[in-house]
Formats: structure tokens, C-alpha cells, sequence
């Protein structure tokens, strides 16, 4: 007997139940839709997060005062014996040659108003090299100055601008950030949510103003952009170097690498995607047990064909593989329906979210049909052995052994 009449009769025998074909089909097709749909997901967060970290700005330190040290059962910020000033910020640019820019971040949040108009904001102090690490663009207007850190000048997000100033250019216009006047010079291009900050939604302006606005005496973080990748680690020496020697000996400074940090969210991920992925090739062991049972039902059936098919000289190994390729044709045939309907899904859900990437990994489609075919030879092996059992001359009469 030829793979093609094999393929043929078990195609009959689906087609003749196409209830339980179907029943069966989508069984399968539901387990593997799963596996791409939660594999989609966990590698789309990954790509947020790799894309939020990269919107940063390359080869990024991030200086937070305060050191991270490990404790008990978790992990702790001291708190900073010392501040990390704008002092420290200057050593480090006349120290450190492997520094391009180096921008100090002051956080606050305050009320902003225009007239009558007013609205709570995230207020960010900060220098001109805030535009070129992060890689901002202006919708209008201009950054603040270089080499301005105190002056009451202010730059302004998109939708600060659409509320505040609906239907008014803004440029030299004053606002009131607290209790405080300030002339806006720019609006910042719309830019959205980035690493957990709205930059549609924030009012920019010099830091050591910010300071004073606040009454704060030590800058939030420091961004340190490093001329080259592979002179990360070799700045980040240096820079504990120099503020360990700034705050008489101690190492009260964490310093932060884009890489680390990704790498520690990567492996996170990683590990939440295998998770959701066996979480989700559980409902295709299910799916199998379904395809088994199918198959058993459909021996008791067709004993008379089983009978036929030995009475003109097929083997009991043809008989096997008989019911292995219905088997297999089932689960693959799932499989391929599944992963119509996971890609499918996937691409509904990133047009309802854009800024969240549904992509499932190439690995997860290959695996998904690999194992929805396996999971057909696995569990038609038992029905097929019992098929291949019957005695010809029973089956031929109707009778099982």
C-alpha cells in the first residue's frame, strides 16, 4: 500500500465524520492559538521594553544617589549620605574623558496655570543635554539654552500645550508652575509615554531652578551619555572614582547600565514567555486526549473496513499506519488552523493597542505545528495498535476480539 492511498483513506474516514473532524480540529486549533497568542505576548512586552529602554538614548548610565546593597531577603536603596549636586555633575564632565553629555534630572510635580486654566503636570528640571540623550524633537520653539540652568524659562509638552493654550501660539507666553512666572520658548514634539513618563504631559526647565522650586538640595538622576559602547565599563570606574572621592570615600551612588537593565528584563521575560507557553501546550495534551478518544471511537467503527483492508493483504503495519496519518492529519490540520487564528488575534490586538507589539517568535510557529503533529502520532499510536490487533476474520463480520 502507497503513502498516497494511506493518505487517501484516512482522508475518507475524516470526511465521513465531520462533526468529530471538526470538534477535534478546533480542540487542537484552540491549544496551539494559545501557544501563539501568549508566546506573541511575551515577546512583545520584551520588545516594549527594549524599545523604551532604547529611546533612552545609547550608551546610558544612570546615576541615582543612594547604593543598592542586598539585605535579608530582598534588596535596598540606602539612603544617600551624601547628595549628588550639580558639583558632582561638573566634576565628572571635567574628569571623566570618556563622557559625551551629561544631563542632571530634578523631579517635582506642580500646578500649572494660564489664566484660569490649570492642571497638575510632572515639572523637570534638567539642561540642554536632555534634548540630545533622550533624542527630543521640538514641535515648535526652541530647548532650553546651553549652559542655562537657572533662569524662569520653560518648555512645554504637546498636550500641555493643546490644554493650557488651545488655539494660541505659546511661544513667549507666561505661565505660573506653583508659585512661580515663566516664559515658555518651545513645545516639545508629541512623544508619548516613555519608560513611564508622559512627555506630552510635562513642563521642562533648568535644574538648578528646579532645585529651588522644590527646596531640593540633590538632583533625582544624572544621565550619563558614554562616547563609545565599549567604554561603558571603563566610565563607570571612573565615575565611582570620582564621586567616591567627592563624598569622602564612600560609594553612595548606584550606577545603571541600559545593558544590565535589559538584561535583567529579557531574562524576566524570557522566563515568563516559556511559562505562558506551558501553560498554554497544557490545553494540547488535552486536545490529544480528545484526538485519542476520537480515534478509539472511530476503530469500533470501522472494523468491518479494518476487516476488509487485512482480507486483501494489508498488513497489520499498513493498519497502523492507517490510522496514524488520520491521526496526525487531525492534529496538524489543528495546528495550522490554530496558528491562522493566533496570528490573526494578534494582529486585532496590536491595532487596538499600537504602541504594544504582538510578534510572535518564529521558534513558537515552528514548535506549534511540530508539536501539534507529534501530538497526532503520540496519541493515534494506541488507537492504531488496537486497529492493527483485530483479527481480519472478526472484523470482517463485525465482531472484536
Amino acid at each position: 500500500m502507497r503513502f498516497a492511498d494511506l493518505f487517501q483513506f484516512a482522508a475518507g474516514g475524516l470526511r465521513g465524520h465531520r462533526l468529530r473532524t471538526s470538534l477535534s480540529v478546533l480542540g487542537v486549533g484552540i491549544g496551539v492559538a494559545s501557544v501563539i497568542l501568549l508566546t506573541g505576548l511575551g515577546e512583545g512586552a520584551r520588545e516594549y521594553v527594549t524599545g523604551e529602554f532604547a529611546s533612552l538614548g545609547s550608551n546610558l548610565l544612570i546615576l541615582i544617589p543612594g547604593k543598592t546593597e542586598t539585605r535579608g531577603l530582598a534588596p535596598l536603596i540606602s539612603v544617600a549620605p551624601h547628595d549628588l549636586t550639580l558639583r558632582d555633575v561638573d566634576a565628572l564632565r571635567e574628569r571623566v574623558p570618556g563622557i559625551s553629555r551629561i544631563a542632571p534630572v530634578a523631579f517635582g510635580t506642580a500646578t500649572v496655570k494660564v489664566g484660569e486654566r490649570g492642571r497638575q503636570v510632572l515639572v523637570v528640571g534638567t539642561t540642554r543635554e536632555m534634548l540630545e540623550i533622550r533624542h527630543l524633537q521640538m514641535a515648535t520653539g526652541r530647548f532650553l539654552p546651553r549652559d542655562v540652568r537657572d533662569a524662569p524659562l520653560c518648555v512645554i509638552g504637546a498636550r500641555v500645550q493643546r490644554e493650557l493654550f488651545p488655539g494660541v501660539n505659546p511661544l513667549g507666553q507666561i505661565v505660573r508652575v506653583g508659585e512661580w512666572r515663566f516664559r515658555v520658548i518651545g513645545v516639545i514634539a508629541p512623544r508619548g509615554v516613555s519608560v513611564g513618563m508622559d512627555l506630552d504631559e510635562v513642563v521642562e526647565i533648568p535644574v538648578e531652578t528646579a532645585l529651588r522650586l522644590f527646596n531640593r538640595s540633590s538632583l533625582f538622576r544624572v544621565l550619563v551619555e558614554v562616547r563609545s559602547h565599549t567604554a561603558l565599563p571603563e566610565v563607570e570606574r571612573a565615575v565611582i572614582d570620582v564621586l567616591r572621592e567627592r563624598h569622602a570615600g564612600q560609594e553612595d551612588v548606584t550606577v545603571l547600565t541600559q545593558n544590565a537593565v535589559l538584561s535583567t528584563f529579557n531574562q524576566i521575560l524570557g522566563v515568563l514567555t516559556a511559562a505562558l507557553a506551558g501553560i498554554a501546550a497544557i490545553s494540547l495534551g488535552v486536545a490529544g486526549l480528545g484526538i485519542m478518544n476520537v480515534m478509539l471511537v472511530s476503530v469500533s467503527e470501522r472494523t468491518h473496513e479494518i476487516g476488509l483492508l487485512r482480507a486483501v493483504g494489508a498488513t497489520a503495519r499498513q493498519v497502523v499506519g492507517v490510522f496514524l496519518v488520520e491521526a496526525v492529519l487531525l492534529s496538524t490540520l489543528g495546528g495550522c488552523v490554530g496558528v491562522l487564528t493566533g496570528l490573526g488575534v494578534g494582529q486585532v490586538l496590536e491595532r487596538i493597542y499600537p504602541d504594544f507589539p504582538v510578534h510572535a517568535p518564529a521558534w513558537a510557529i515552528l514548535a506549534a505545528i511540530v508539536v501539534s503533529g507529534s501530538v497526532g502520532l503520540l496519541f493515534g499510536m494506541l488507537p492504531a495498535r488496537q486497529a492493527a490487533r483485530l483479527d481480519p476474520v472478526q472484523a470482517l463480520v463485525g465482531r472484536q476480539t
